[in-house]
């Protein structure tokens, strides 16, 4: 085959008046063996064979390094066609994308998952559409559960009971909080949304130093943090592959995971439970805040105008069947509402679909706000010094909230 597929070198552009669509797009593998190759390899070799006059090439980058880098080609005038990674609305801001619209015919559109649809949505604009995504439930070690003698926690006041029983019987990580900086937002968002608060407020302005946030850092400061509930590693220093890899092997009670944790746990013996984040105490088990859910977005540049061409390739990843396929792969959720139900009938377990059930009323983290990567930055960096010994969480929260202010009025 003459044309070149993704991971190949080469230009189809000379050939025949053919057209080349460049992607780049994030590894999700960690490793040969689970490499996202695989999945772009084929995927590209039969949308070619269907569309012989278009070839798709891919770049695969590090989760670490693709904003970045992808950042650093738009601004130098060399921007792919599309790009799949964590965010988008700094571009859409600087209208360099395509609207869902723009590509996709409306049937697709409308097939998104309306929370998802939403945290991809400039204005009433479509501009990241969501590829893959996952929601986050609490874990918990059945049997250092039952060698403690304590049932699933409802509420903070439970979670706290049951650490300390945990820690009583030995456990190394009785609650494990990862507050380092590779993923310390979510963990704090997660904690927040149980407390009835969250980054924005009703009107989607920011909302970091809200009482409520005061509240919740308080509380996991005085509750788990100072008692020693949450492990030998401060939270500001423990990340989540590190609180991940405790989980698997055995030596945490509780942690907030997602799809993937939960297969590997399994896979090494580990008997896991999962339920809603529990609540505080002052909410009241009764209420059930959303999770936090968590999606990539696929986007579409208009740098090189090659819109239709764009729009035949990505109406052909988003059938269900591709879409499904890469979700499986890495133990995620697919975007649509039509693969989710092809998976539910036969592919997600009782405990996906508890995550599916989990992701439909999902509160996203505010992507669509151009500023949120630099916010999201800075909570990664400082959230941890609000449980430290010397922490004042006030004080961190509104240094927190003084830096996001002033990034969202940039934009």
């Amino acid at each position: 085959m003459l044309i070149p597929l993704s991971g190949c070198g080469g230009s189809a552009d000379d050939a025949g008046g053919s057209a080349t669509l460049r992607l780049v797009a994030a590894e999700y593998g960690d490793g040969p063996a689970t490499s996202s190759k695989a999945f772009w390899d084929k995927v590209s070799k039969d949308f070619t064979a269907a569309n012989p006059d278009i070839a798709v090439e891919v770049r695969l980058l590090p989760w670490a390094d693709i904003d970045r880098e992808v950042s650093a080609m738009v601004r130098s005038g060399k921007a792919p066609d599309m790009a799949l990674m964590g965010s988008y609305s700094d571009f859409a801001a600087q209208d360099k994308l395509y609207s869902a619209e723009e590509l996709l015919p409306v049937t697709a559109e409308a097939n998104f998952l309306q929370p998802l649809a939403e945290a991809g949505s400039v204005g009433n604009t479509l501009y990241g559409l969501p590829f893959v995504a996952s929601s986050r439930l609490l874990f918990y070690n059945e049997t250092l559960f039952s060698k403690a003698g304590v049932g699933e926690p409802k509420t903070w006041a439970d979670l706290k009971a049951a650490a300390k029983a945990l820690k009583d019987k030995g456990v190394k990580y009785p609650y494990a909080l990862p507050l380092g900086p590779e993923e310390a937002h979510a963990e704090a968002m997660i904690w927040e949304l149980s407390n009835g608060g969250g980054y924005a407020d009703s009107s989607g302005n920011y909302s970091l130093a809200s009482d409520q946030n005061i509240e919740t850092f308080q509380w996991i400061k005085a509750n788990l943090v100072s008692p020693g509930l949450t492990g030998p590693v401060p939270p500001a220093q423990l990340n989540r592959a590190d609180a991940f890899a405790a989980f698997v092997r055995g030596e945490v009670g509780m942690l907030n995971g997602y799809p993937s944790l939960l297969h590997e746990a399994r896979a090494k013996g580990v008997s896991v439970g999962t339920v809603p984040m529990p609540v505080s105490d002052s909410l009241g088990a009764g209420e059930t805040p959303p999770a936090v859910g968590v999606a990539d977005w696929m986007m579409a540049f208009k740098q090189n105008g090659k819109r239709a061409e764009i729009g035949r390739f990505l109406d052909f990843v988003y059938q269900d069947e591709n879409l499904s396929d890469f979700a499986n792969r890495y133990h995620l959720l697919p975007s649509t509402v039509s693969a989710s139900r092809t998976l539910a009938g036969g592919g997600l377990d009782k405990n996906d679909l508890f995550f599916l059930t989990a992701l439909r009323g999902a509160q996203l983290y505010p992507v669509n706000d151009p500023s949120w990567v630099t916010v999201s930055d800075t909570v990664k960096r400082n959230i941890g010094r609000a449980v430290a010994p010397n922490g004042d969480p006030k004080a961190v929260l509104e240094e927190i909230a003084a830096t996001a202010n002033k990034a969202a009025k940039k934009h």
